[in-house]
């Protein structure tokens, strides 16, 4: 079953984990859009450097340390995903708990795994 899922983060370097992210996601036939700090396109997705008001998003995984998250809290939570994957580098303890308040499922893994294993 196909989850729409937000890369935030999204980078066009082929070496980044979230351009990897991408490629899987839509290797696994995942609908998968993507807000980067460039422009650009990744095997057919396209990195929006404007926050959009995507609909029907299940999934958001992060490629954002914690530093940079809190611009995009509010942002988030408006799009109500079903979860949020912290992905290796990204935890952020106070944003899980407004991800919670909000009934918005947190996740502490990696996306690339979750794939590879079945799991996503």
């Amino acid at each position: 079953m196909s989850k729409k899922t937000l890369v935030i983060g999204a980078s066009l370097k082929p070496i980044r984990y979230s351009n990897m992210a991408i490629q899987k996601l839509t290797n696994y036939k995942h609908e998968t859009v993507a807000i980067g700090l460039r422009g650009g396109d990744i095997k057919g997705v396209s990195i929006d450097v404007d926050l959009k008001d995507y609909k029907n998003i299940d999934t958001v995984t992060l490629y954002l340390n914690p530093n940079r998250q809190e611009d995009y809290y509010r942002y988030i939570i408006g799009l109500n995903p079903k979860r949020v994957i912290f992905n290796p580098g990204t935890e952020n303890p106070e944003f899980y708990d407004l991800l919670k308040r909000n009934n918005i499922d947190v996740e502490i893994a990696c996306t690339l795994v979750l794939l590879s294993t079945h799991q996503y």
